[in-house]
């Protein structure tokens, strides 16, 4: 059996330790003042980068931890394995809820407990794949973007010591509408900052996170399925560790209104075709570069049990929303290099009015109360908002390919 975390290690990230091992290690006893007997609430937390955050910042020993999230599975799993790590402190006051952050319950459980010290919010449709259509794109701002504002209006009720809210990379210069509401959320969360401390961070692809290309790798194997990957998309790489650690960190650490990102060289980016040719080694397989699709399911179905050969569909990408590469921060922000070994800070962010960006909501809102609304109209309005959003519309989707 592939050991996942040594494979990512050695192969994606070529780190034998975490990135933030020494950033964590030089402010253990800040991390601890912050979050030792502190109340935590974590909202999506069964995710792979909330669970791994609640991994991350459990041994400063919170006295409370509140999850929510939709996902039921999701939170039983991340309870037993919190529950079956060894040496893992759980508050005795750890509840999980199967609650969206939107639902009214959630309201009535927050005003009860008269809010918490620590909030920290991973609820997010997170894939490029969310923009198909005009519905999964209202379904997307929506939940990214106008949902979260009422969260925010709830929390100025009882203000969070610390909030943190995740962005990605896809935030800097957009090219989708994924990583435009990111940014919305960004210039959103900021408008927060004079009712409670507010923090983000742009971070680079989670390797074999839930429902990522990678994690499918490993689902296709189990199936005897072919692999399939872009050959020409460029992407940053950290570890599931490394995702809930810089959360924690950006949380506790940064100051109002910092964005936070790591210190990762283009050298680091790598494309998933490469890791696709490694996964397969890794296995003890030969790879069967296939033309089409058909031909490497055909392959996949007929080859026998022992085969040593495996097949796999290499491609250029030619799906709306995907960049050549990933970038951190744009031309114009304040970078501070020098505060963390680990991570650059974008400081003094500049904020735009709350009036701006309501009228905004407004808009979009207004959008999708018409019956005939159109996936192009919502682009518009985005990029009257975000005038760098450079949004091509290519008319396929990445639920088109395997």
């Amino acid at each position: 059996m592939l050991n996942i975390n040594k494979f990512i290690g050695e192969n994606i990230t070529s780190r034998p330790s975490s990135l933030f091992a020494p950033d964590i290690e030089a402010n253990r006893d800040r991390l601890r003042e912050e979050i030792e007997g502190k109340r935590l609430l974590v909202i999506g937390g069964a995710g792979s980068i909330g669970s791994s955050y609640i991994r991350a910042i459990l041994p400063f020993r919170p006295s409370k931890l509140v999850v929510v999230d939709l996902n039921e599975n999701g939170l039983a799993e991340l309870t037993r394995d919190l529950r079956s790590s060894y040496g893992m402190y759980v508050p005795e006051d750890y509840r999980t809820y199967t609650l969206s952050f939107a639902d009214p319950i959630f309201a009535r459980i927050f005003r009860e407990e008269k809010g918490f010290d620590i909030v920290a919010n991973f609820s997010a449709h997170k894939h490029v794949r969310s923009e198909k259509d005009k519905y999964s794109v209202q379904a997307l701002i929506e939940n990214n973007v106008i949902r979260a504002k009422k969260l925010l209006d709830l929390l100025a009720e009882y203000p969070p010591r610390h909030f943190f809210c995740v962005s990605t990379d896809k935030a800097a210069n957009p090219v989708n509408i994924m990583g435009a509401s990111k940014r919305i959320m960004e210039d959103m969360i900021m408008a927060y900052t004079p009712k409670f401390k507010v923090t983000t961070a742009r971070f680079a692809n989670v390797a074999f996170s839930n429902g990522s290309l990678l994690a499918g790798f490993v689902e296709r194997i189990m199936k005897k399925q072919p692999l399939a990957a872009p050959s020409d998309v460029k992407r940053y790489f950290v570890s599931p560790e490394e995702s809930g650690q810089i959360c924690m960190l950006a949380c506790m650490l940064g100051h109002n209104g910092e964005i936070f990102f790591p210190k990762l060289g283009e050298e680091k980016m790598m494309t998933f075709s490469t890791i696709c040719d490694r996964f397969l080694s890794a296995l003890g397989y030969e790879k069967k570069e296939c033309a089409t699709d058909e031909e490497a399911k055909k392959f996949a179905a007929e080859m026998p049990e022992d085969s040593k050969v495996y097949p796999v569909v290499y491609f250029r990408s030619d799906t709306t929303g995907e960049k050549d590469f990933e970038e951190f921060y744009v031309p114009g922000e304040k970078l501070n290099m020098n505060r963390f070994s680990s991570l650059g800070v974008i400081e003094d962010v500049k904020k735009r009015p709350m009036q701006e960006l309501e009228a905004f909501f407004h808009e979009l809102e207004d959008i999708f109360h018409e019956p005939d609304f159109t996936k192009a109209e919502v682009v518009e309005a985005i990029k009257r908002f975000l005038p760098n959003f450079e949004h091509v519309e290519k008319g396929k989707n990445l639920d088109q390919k395997m």
